[in-house]
C-alpha cells in the first residue's frame, strides 16, 4: 500500500484493535529454555539468526519464527541460550531487512546484535536487598554525565575505571590521592544532593564503544532497554555493561543517593533503526509529504500517540525501574510526547511502586514543529495542567529571569544587571504556580534550575555578561559574587531543585555553548577547580543543608504559593520577601529574604523582634553560628541575606 494509506491504517482504531499486544516482548531465558517474541504485524516472514559473538561472522543457526496473534512472531526452545547473540531477518512487502531486536535487553558491541541473557546472573552481591535511600524533606537533583564524573586524571579514580560505571564504586577518592580533598563519590556525599541524574546510559550510537577517547552526551538512542557499552570495562561481552550499571546504582544507593535516568523516547539515532526495520514507519511520525517529522531536530520523532509505541515506552520505563532499580526518569524533549502517554507512565509507576515513589519530569518543549495525529495533545508548557501533578517540567522562566536568556550571550538577568523588579521575581519564587503566568498546578511540577548540560554553564554565562576580558577560567569578582547571589535565589524558590554538575564550583567550558561531542577534556569535571573554588562550593553545600530545614520553601502543595506573604521592592535592584515557614524544626516561623542586586550596600529595617541570620552573601552556614539581628541590617552589594525568626504578635 502507498504511504498515505499505510499511515491512515496505522492511526486507525481497527489497526489498534487487531494488533495491540500487551504480552512481554523480547528474548527470555532460564532453566526451562528460551523464548523469542517479536511484534511485527506487517511482516510476511521473520527468521531468527543465532551467533556466538556480538559482531562479525555468519549465523551459526537460522530458524523461522511462527506467526501468532496480535502481530506476534514466536520461537521457543528448551535450550538455555544464555549469552547467545541474535538478530532477525524481517520481510515486509517483499523486502528483507536484517535488524536487531527493538525489545532487546542486552546486546553486543555498538548495539548491532541483540543478546539473550539470564539477568539473575548479572546481579551484584547485595542487589536483592538494594533499596532507595529514604526521601529527604527536599529534592536536590545533581545532573551528571558518567564520563565527566571521573575522566579527570586528578580525580583519584583508578585509571581503569575513569569514564566508566566502575568509578561510582571507588570509595574514599581524593584529589591526586592527597588524602585531604574528597573527589567523586566522597565529594558528592559531602555536597549533600539527594538525587543523581545520570545523563543517557542506555545504548546510544554516536560513539564507537571500542574507543574510550570518543565522547558524546548520548542523546542518540539505539537500544532503549540496554545499557551503554562505552561506559563498561568490556563492551565486547554484553553481560558486563548490565552488571556494572547495576553496581553503579547499588553504590549510589549505598552512598545515600536516589538515581534518576535521563531517557530519550522522542527520537532514534537514525530513522533506519530496529524499530523502523521491524515495522516500517509505524513508530514514527510523518509529514504530509511522507517525509519523517523532525520535531526533535535529530531527523525523526516517535509517534507516541500510537498504542504500541505508547506501550513500548511504558514497558521500557517500568523495566528500568524494576531491573536496574532506577528511582526516577527525566524525559528529553517531553514536549514531543503526548499527555496520554506521560499520564500512563506516571500511573504505571505509581501502581507498581506506590504514589510518587518514582520522580518523573521532563523538558516541556521540542526542537521544532511536530506532525502529530489530529487530536493529540503534547506535553508543552501550555499543556502541563493536563498532566498528573506528579509529572514535573523544567522552568526556563526562572533560569532566564535570574541570569538572562540563553538566546543571546550578552542578555542579563536579575543577578548580572537585568534590573528585574519584585513583580517579575515573585512567580519564580512561587514555582510558577500562582496567578498570571502560572503554568503548573503546584510547585511539585516545577524543576527550578539555573543551568544544565545544554547551553552555557552558569559561570560562563556570567563571564559573558560581567567580564569584559572574557576570562572563563578565572572570571572576576563580579562574576563570582553574582554566582553567589544566583545560588541564593535558586535555593529560595519553590519547586524541586536541580544543579548541573560542577555548577557549585563555577564549572566552565571556556565559553563553549554546545559541547555534546567535544573532547572529554572539555566536558570533564575539573576536580582541582572544585577545591580552588571551594568557597563557592561550600556556599551551595550550606544552602542544600539549610533548605532541608525550611518547609516554607520545600512545600509542594497547590497552595504553597500562599507561604509567600509579601514580595516587594525596597529600591532599585533590592527585593524583600516574607515567607511563612511554620512547621520547621528550628522555630523559624517566618523567613525574611533580601536580594540586593545593586552595586552598593543597602540598609534594611527589620520587623520588630529578634532575627537569626541563616545565610549571607558568602556564608550559608550562619544558621549554625547563632548570630542574631535586630532593628536594621546592612546587605552588601550583589548578595542575599536570609533571616529566620518569629514576628511578635
Amino acid at each position: 500500500m502507498d504511504w498515505k494509506t499505510q499511515k491512515t491504517w496505522f492511526d486507525s482504531d481497527a489497526f489498534q484493535a487487531a494488533y495491540h499486544c500487551e504480552q512481554p516482548l523480547g528474548a527470555f531465558c532460564g532453566e526451562d529454555g528460551t523464548r523469542f517474541r517479536l511484534w511485527a504485524p506487517t511482516a510476511g516472514q521473520v527468521l531468527l539468526n543465532l551467533y556466538d559473538a556480538g559482531e562479525g561472522g555468519e549465523p551459526r543457526e537460522t530458524v523461522p519464527l511462527r506467526r501468532g496473534e496480535q502481530g506476534l512472531w514466536l520461537y521457543e526452545t528448551d535450550r538455555n541460550l544464555d549469552r547467545t547473540y541474535y538478530d532477525y531477518d524481517v520481510t515486509v512487502d517483499g523486502v528483507c531487512r536484517r535488524t536487531g531486536d527493538p525489545y532487546a535487553r542486552a546486546c553486543g558491541k555498538n548495539g548491532r546484535r541483540s543478546m539473550v541473557l539470564d539477568f539473575k546472573r548479572t546481579d551484584p552481591d547485595g542487589w536483592q536487598a538494594d533499596h532507595a535511600p529514604a526521601p529527604a524533606p527536599e529534592t536536590v537533583i545533581y545532573e551528571l554525565h558518567v564520563k565527566d564524573f571521573s575522566w579527570d586524571s586528578h580525580s583519584g579514580i583508578d585509571r581503569a575505571h575513569r569514564g566508566r560505571y566502575k568509578a561510582f564504586s571507588d570509595d574514599g577518592t581524593t584529589l591526586d590521592g592527597d588524602g585531604v580533598h574528597p573527589t567523586a563519590m566522597a565529594y558528592l556525599q559531602r555536597l549533600g544532593a539527594t538525587h543523581v541524574q545520570l545523563m543517557p546510559v542506555f545504548d546510544f550510537g554516536s560513539v564507537d564503544e571500542g574507543d574510550p577517547d570518543q565522547y558524546n552526551w548520548g542523546y542518540d538512542p539505539v537500544n532503549y532497554n540496554v545499557p551503554e557499552g562505552s561506559y563498561a570495562t568490556d563492551p565486547d561481552h554484553g553481560e558486563v555493561r548490565v552488571k556494572e550499571l547495576k553496581e553503579a546504582v547499588l553504590s549510589l544507593h549505598r552512598h545515600g543517593f536516589r538515581v534518576i535516568m535521563d531517557v530519550v523516547y522522542n527520537h532514534t539515532y537514525h530513522l533506519d533503526s530496529c524499530l523502523w526495520r521491524t515495522v516500517p514507519w509505524y513508530f514514527y511520525r510523518q509529514n504530509e509529504d511522507g517525509t519523517p517529522s523532525n520535531g526533535s531536530g535529530c531527523g525523526s520523532e516517535l509517534a507516541t500517540e500510537r498504542s504500541m509505541c505508547k506501550q513500548y515506552i511504558v514497558d521500557s520505563v517500568l523495566y528500568w525501574a524494576e531491573e536496574y532499580h532506577m528511582d526516577g526518569f527525566r524525559f528529553d524533549l517531553m514536549g514531543l510526547l503526548d499527555t496520554e502517554l506521560m499520564n500512563a507512565v506516571r500511573a504505571a509507576l505509581d501502581q507498581r511502586f506506590g504514589p510518587g515513589e518514582k520522580l518523573v519530569y521532563g523538558e516541556p518543549w521540542g526542537a521544532a514543529g511536530s506532525s502529530v495525529r489530529p487530536g493529540t495533545v503534547l506535553c508543552t508548557k501550555d499543556n502541563l495542567r493536563r498532566l498528573n501533578p506528579g509529572i514535573g517540567a523544567f522552568c526556563d522562566n526562572t533560569r532566564d529571569a535570574v541570569k538572562g536568556s540563553l538566546w543571546d550571550a550578552g542578555m542579563t538577568g536579575f543577578v548580572n544587571g537585568g534590573g528585574l523588579r519584585a513583580e517579575a521575581l515573585r512567580p519564580c519564587l512561587c514555582g510558577w504556580s500562582e496567578g498570571w503566568g502560572a503554568f503548573v498546578q503546584a510547585p511539585s511540577q516545577t524543576i527550578t534550575y539555573l543551568s544544565c548540560h545544554d547551553d552555557w554553564t552558569l559561570w560562563d554565562k556570567l563571564v559573558y555578561t560581567l567580564d569584559p576580558e572574557k576570562r572563563f577560567s578565572e572570571g572576576n569578582d563580579a562574576v563570582l559574587q553574582s554566582n553567589f547571589l544566583a545560588a541564593a535565589l535558586l535555593f529560595c524558590c519553590q519547586g524541586r531543585l536541580f544543579l548541573h554538575a560542577g555548577e557549585e564550583f563555577g564549572r566552565t567550558k571556556d565559553g563553549s555553548r554546545n559541547t555534546y561531542c567535544a573532547p572529554p577534556e572539555v566536558n570533564q569535571l575539573d576536580w582541582r577547580r572544585a577545591w580552588q573554588r571551594a568557597d563557592l562550593a561550600n556556599y551551595y553545600r550550606g544552602l542544600i543543608a539549610l533548605r532541608q530545614r525550611l518547609p516554607g520553601l520545600c512545600d509542594k502543595s497547590p497552595r504553597a504559593f500562599r507561604r509567600f506573604q509579601s514580595v516587594e521592592d525596597l529600591g532599585p535592584d533590592l527585593v524583600w520577601v516574607t515567607v511563612d515557614n511554620r512547621g520547621g524544626p528550628d522555630g523559624w516561623d517566618t523567613l525574611l529574604l533580601c536580594f540586593n542586586a545593586s552595586g552598593k550596600a543597602q540598609t534594611v529595617a527589620l520587623p520588630a523582634g529578634t532575627w537569626q541570620a541563616l545565610a549571607g552573601g558568602r556564608d550559608s552556614f550562619l544558621w549554625k553560628k547563632g548570630e542574631f539581628q535586630r532593628g536594621a541590617v546592612s546587605v552588601p552589594p550583589v548578595s542575599a541575606l536570609i533571616l529566620g525568626g518569629k514576628e511578635p504578635v
